[in-house]
């Protein structure tokens, strides 16, 4: 449902003009990937918006951060089970 990425972006491209350029190709190609499995309406793949930091965090931390979150959001997945109320 989200995706994490540590980028660098050159100073003559503007952030939105990236992520506008990276939605747009990963919508196309899912589309035409897995074009029998599409369960979203037209090519509304990704949602609209995006959170960008520069909070000055040391790369290596955030590549960490980055790659350790699949444990975690398995591990959040997995306690939810337990905290839902139906």
């Amino acid at each position: 449902d989200h995706v994490h990425m540590l980028i660098s972006i050159p100073p003559k491209y503007s952030v939105a003009h990236i992520v506008g350029f990276l939605k747009g190709k990963t919508a196309l190609y899912v589309a035409n990937k897995y074009a029998r499995k599409r369960r979203y309406k037209g090519y509304h793949f990704w949602a609209r918006g995006y959170f960008v930091s520069t909070a000055g965090y040391d790369e290596q931390v955030v590549r960490r951060y980055i790659r350790n979150q699949e444990k975690a959001d398995k591990a959040s997945d997995f306690a939810d089970l337990f905290n839902r109320s139906y």
